[in-house]
């Protein structure tokens, strides 16, 4: 993967290969600037320097967020953002129920506050609006580091209105070159990549007709669900309640699930637009494209499955020249907690927090390198650390926490900004 170059004034330049930057480097031509995403800065400005088009291409998902910078045909840059949307969700019930069950006890009481509130027109719950805020913090980090002249979306999951109705009248809208993929994709989805039937995943499935064509079943998105062959070729033309005959359950989970509206599709849809306004909003060029284009993209070019190859083949692509090996995977971690007083599962307070961050000169979030020389936990660790008064940090590595460790033994990498790297 290719390093991020700044010219001294801080402009983007042309990013470089890791043999030029540690060249650069090694010669004193160039020192680094940033770690996460690795960037370097020349000693020296360059006067009126020549730098080319960069692309910056994204896939937001649910869970993780694909990013690629392309030059041209070539994918130079890459990297996968987890959010913590469901996090988020979580901790937002448990502090809820809590609040309830003081209430029900009498003990640290607060007022619920129910009928004083009202929501904002284009109110999008915090989950959603986290996946949005992250993914727009990185864009404005990449911008920030290469020239990017343009941007690329996935806009739309899935072709909504080709899913309701796959008869439109038209040809080229029927049967061009971009038939059936709006659908698989969204069936893929919906039926969790695995079996309606058995529950087989990472087998090759098939698109099958609940109600059989020849009984007079349609091609609506309602009357379609995923089968392997075995069980596509065992069901025939028979009807599921025949099928199924032995599994009731089985047979009316399915067809309720088969029934359910198009509700998934459009809530992230809605992130998604509310993204692609934001994005225009930086003044850039923003092109966009669906969910079934990206993958027909990827498919014809025999690219696996990743978050991050997705993103690449956002929009109209033709061929795609990989130069990454391995993409910067980013998790969102946030900026910590006011909460002075933590819980049990019951409400109960347990232990208290300090309400400074920094300890010895270091933060919790902050990323570290800590070489233990004596001791038990003679090693080197490398992760997140939580800070305490005493000195003693806990240090989250890629193989799990490590307690104790003396701040003496501790060398900063990366200061805290929310999120947790793994090259």
């Amino acid at each position: 993967m290719r390093v991020f170059v700044l010219n001294k004034n801080l402009q983007p330049l042309d990013p470089c290969r890791p043999a030029r930057a540690r060249i650069l480097l090694s010669t004193g031509k160039a020192k680094v600037y940033r770690r996460y995403p690795f960037t370097i800065i020349l000693v020296e400005e360059i006067s009126n320097p020549v730098t080319h088009e960069h692309q910056l291409k994204i896939d937001p998902g649910a869970k993780t967020t694909g990013l690629a910078v392309v030059q041209r045909q070539r994918v130079v840059w890459g990297a996968e953002l987890t959010h913590r949307g469901f996090q988020i969700r979580d901790n937002l019930t448990s502090r809820r129920q809590l609040r309830r069950s003081r209430r029900n006890r009498k003990t640290r009481y607060r007022k619920p506050r129910f009928l004083n509130r009202t929501r904002a027109k284009g109110w999008l719950a915090p989950s959603l609006v986290s996946r949005i805020e992250n993914s727009l913090t990185w864009v404005k980090k990449i911008i920030r580091f290469c020239p990017i002249t343009g941007i690329s979306q996935e806009l739309v999951r899935f072709d909504t209105q080709k899913l309701q109705n796959p008869e439109l009248s038209g040809i080229e809208y029927q049967q061009g070159t971009l038939h059936g993929y709006e659908i698989r994709e969204y069936l893929l989805e919906k039926w969790n990549r695995k079996c309606a039937y058995c529950g087989a995943k990472d087998t090759r499935l098939e698109v099958e007709h609940i109600k059989p064509k020849s009984k007079g079943g349609s091609n609506r998105i309602s009357n379609l669900t995923l089968a392997c062959h075995s069980c596509n070729q065992a069901k025939s033309n028979q009807d599921i309640e025949l099928f199924l005959a032995k599994k009731p359950d089985l047979s009316k989970r399915i067809l309720s699930q088969a029934k359910r509206p198009l509700s998934d599709a459009a809530s992230v849809n809605i992130t998604r637009w509310k993204l692609y306004h934001d994005l225009k909003s930086i003044t850039l060029p923003v092109e966009v494209g669906s969910g079934g284009l990206t993958k027909f993209n990827r498919c014809r070019q025999n690219l696996p499955k990743t978050h991050w190859l997705d993103a690449a083949n956002v929009g109209k692509v033709e061929t795609l020249i990989i130069e990454v090996n391995n993409p910067l995977l980013i998790t969102a971690k946030g900026h910590g907690t006011r909460q002075l007083c933590r819980t049990n599962k019951y409400g109960f307070p347990i232990r208290y927090c300090s309400r400074l961050k920094f300890h010895k000169g270091f933060q919790t979030g902050d990323i570290i390198r800590a070489v233990v020389t004596k001791g038990k936990k003679i090693g080197t660790y490398v992760g997140r650390v939580a800070t305490r008064k005493s000195g003693s940090f806990n240090i989250s590595t890629k193989s799990g926490l490590v307690q104790g460790i003396s701040h003496k033994y501790c060398q900063f990498i990366h200061r805290k900004d929310g999120y947790a790297y793994t090259n």
